[in-house]
């Protein structure tokens, strides 16, 4: 069990959606973004991603990239990565933390290594956009036998001949993307999105997240109304980008939030 287990028991108990929030580590600096990390669970933040910056991040907008960029020119790493999420869980021990990114950085890292160090900074699991199952032995058993949760993407052109491949190996949660191509770059219909949910649904009793496209409390609402809970990324990061404060971001996370808590 980890703390994202937890927190599925925790809501279900309670009859809410998940409302998950994606930040870049370190954007636009180490103790901004530090503060603004610590600000989410207040906000009514259940999940926490956090960005890995890279320098080749394929499936991102422009805004995310840009994000990315900020943080990578502030001197983040992988190292400095794991060291924020080290400083967030001295003072809080029970919002889950899910690491997502690519697998460049990790394997530069090496493997073995990353996972005692993720674990140690209280990483409960992984989104690694640029494996996919048939690299599983790479990172995702290895992961999941260290005690984190490995979480798939599955998106509108994930057949249902290629869906039991991508749920096999995993846990914690399925992140279904909304729409086909980059963050940002339409938004989530809920109309479209209900049948998806329910067609992945019937190959898993994993939570499903929708994420993508998901921008107002109004779209939060509507897409967690229709899954297990939302993901919002771009639309934070744009605020952090604009140079917004930490408090001003946590408002705006909060409006989100109570969105998806009110479905």
């Amino acid at each position: 069990m980890t703390r994202i287990n937890d927190k599925f028991a925790e809501l279900n108990a309670a009859g809410k959606k998940a409302f998950v929030s994606y930040v870049m580590a370190g954007d636009p600096d180490f103790d901004t973004s530090l503060e603004i990390v610590k600000a989410l669970p207040g906000a009514g933040v259940d999940i926490i991603e956090l960005g890995l910056p890279f320098t080749d991040p394929m499936a991102d907008g422009v805004i995310i990239q840009l994000a990315g960029q900020r943080a990578l020119a502030a001197g983040m790493t992988l190292n400095r990565t794991l060291e924020l999420a080290t400083e967030f869980r001295k003072g809080d021990n029970t919002t889950p933390i899910v690491l997502m990114g690519y697998y460049n950085p990790i394997y530069s890292h090496g493997v073995d290594r990353f996972l005692v160090d993720a674990k140690a900074a209280g990483i409960d699991g992984l989104i690694v956009v640029d494996l996919p199952p048939e690299e599983d032995s790479e990172l995702c058993i290895p992961a999941q036998a260290a005690g984190m949760n490995f979480i798939r993407l599955a998106t509108p052109t994930t057949d249902n001949k290629r869906l039991p491949k991508v749920m096999q190996n995993t846990s914690g949660f399925v992140y279904y993307v909304s729409i086909t191509g980059i963050t940002g770059a339409a938004e989530a219909e809920a109309v479209n999105v209900a049948p998806e949910v329910a067609r992945i649904k019937a190959q898993t009793d994993l939570p499903v997240i929708v994420g993508f496209g998901i921008n107002t409390p109004e779209k939060s609402e509507a897409i967690a109304g229709i899954a297990d809970g939302c993901v919002v990324g771009s639309a934070i990061v744009k605020e952090i980008g604009a140079g917004k404060s930490a408090s001003e971001v946590a408002a705006f996370v909060k409006s989100l939030a109570d969105g998806a808590h009110r479905a």
